[in-house]
């Protein structure tokens, strides 16, 4: 409760926390607009694929003339992360490859690194957390996104002594969604796809949100950091709205709908016949606990927590998630404190390409939100066991054999050996990853 004013600290001794930003989409773009308004913060650097138009999001987001010219602009993410002058880098690129690379490049350079690439987290996190560790630096998940927010409730619930019981967040889902491309997407987000195209909006990373996939990754990204289960059958996504979370997400044998206690799981804004659920919780996250003892669960009832009819099990919520905006938390807290907001710490769930319809030998995947496979999320363990290929690096693979709608493609399906060298060395992390770290079911 007290990093702003570490952050003023900092600041009063001359020397802020400088970072360098490499992608400056939407989540890059929310945290620059903080910038100006922060304590203790500078923008060292900004890498982007297009420099010129990181500069225009940082005018667009009311940077003024003399903070831009301030601040280097460039594409060689090397060359900014080895700047002396940094000790923070954020990771907002999304590309799974590129953001093991850039993290490797961080914690080899002696920077802490702030991975809000939760694709790449759920890639290899585990093993560029233990990295990081052994160089004695920070690797973060990045607060403002969902799995850190999650990851600070299951700790909340944890270290006053509740037993955490299911924890996540909210979305809009119909079973159907898995199928749903980037040429049938609009439609569900009440767009035409010329307004979409006017407002920016790109229809593969929007789809990703939307056929499941996205929600797999975060789920799995909370599983590795909390310790908490995937769902064996992947998520159910049940409908549910905020006074029904403690009713909804206990285990079956307490009338619920979980296998077992301590799982992560989304709930859905639509009930199954597309009517909307009452108080859904689309845009929060939340985390469900169960009573030590009779006289904690009559506290719930006196403090008005709602509670299942059981009295036992209560739900803690956020209604609402900000991501860029409150990336300034894990900046700070990686380079004043020395601690993340969250981090990874074993192999313990996966995100797995599922075929959206019959796919056929020769065909090339094209990842997360595309026409090809969406991303289902499965205990580490039994993707081990399947050979499943993760859906990190279902980009721009071609696959060997035929492979049924439905059914999950594994590594033996696709041609890994034709991968240019940044998904080789993504390639071999993950494979590092897979012989090293323990997974359990």
């Amino acid at each position: 409760m007290n990093l702003h004013r570490l952050a003023a600290a900092r600041a009063a001794t001359g020397r802020p926390v400088r970072v360098v930003l490499i992608g400056a989409g939407k989540f890059g773009s929310m945290f620059l607009a903080q910038v100006p308004s922060m304590t203790g913060v500078e923008i060292a650097a900004i890498v982007d694929l297009g420099p010129d138009r990181a500069r225009q999001a940082c005018r667009t987001v009311g940077w003024d003339a003399a903070r831009v010219a301030a601040t280097a602009f460039g594409d060689d993410a090397a060359a900014a992360i080895a700047r002396a002058d940094v000790e923070v880098v954020v990771e907002a690129t999304g590309h799974p490859a590129a953001g093991i690379r850039h993290a490797r490049l961080a914690i080899g350079a002696g920077k802490h690194i702030v991975m809000v690439n939760v694709e790449a987290d759920v890639l290899a996190g585990p093993l560029l957390a233990e990295e990081a560790r052994r160089a004695g630096v920070v690797y973060s998940m990045a607060y403002g996104d969902q799995p850190a927010l999650v990851a600070e409730l299951v700790d909340w619930a944890r270290a006053i002594g509740f037993r955490v019981v299911a924890a996540g967040k909210g979305t809009k889902y119909l079973p159907h969604y898995h199928a749903v491309t980037p040429d049938d997407v609009w439609q569900h987000y009440g767009l035409t796809a010329e307004e979409a195209k006017r407002a920016g909006m790109n229809p593969q990373m929007f789809n990703s949100f939307l056929d499941g996939t996205k929600s797999a990754i975060e789920m799995a990204a909370i599983a590795n950091a909390t310790d908490l289960d995937v769902p064996v059958e992947g998520l159910a996504f049940p409908p549910c709205g905020v006074d029904d979370l403690p009713h909804v997400l206990r285990p079956r044998a307490a009338g619920g709908v979980l296998d077992h206690a301590g799982v992560t799981e989304v709930v859905s804004s639509l009930e199954r016949d597309g009517r909307p659920v009452f108080r859904d919780l689309r845009w929060g996250v939340y985390v469900v606990v169960e009573a030590p003892n009779d006289y904690a669960a009559a506290c719930f009832r006196q403090y008005g927590m709602k509670t299942d009819d059981s009295g036992r099990f209560a739900a803690l919520y956020r209604p609402y998630h900000l991501i860029g905006l409150e990336l300034g938390i894990s900046v700070l807290s990686a380079a004043l404190r020395g601690e993340p907001t969250g981090q990874p710490h074993q192999f313990r769930a996966d995100v797995v390409a599922v075929a959206k319809r019959a796919l056929r030998a020769g065909e090339m995947l094209d990842g997360e939100g595309g026409y090809t496979v969406w991303g289902r999320a499965m205990p580490a363990a039994a993707s081990l066991r399947l050979g499943a290929l993760p859906i990190g690096l279902a980009h721009h693979v071609r696959l060997l054999r035929d492979v049924a709608a439905g059914e999950v493609v594994r590594w033996a399906d696709v041609d890994v050996e034709a991968a240019d060298p940044l998904r080789a060395s993504a390639v071999a992390a993950r494979r590092q990853m897979e012989a090293g770290e323990g997974a359990r079911n």
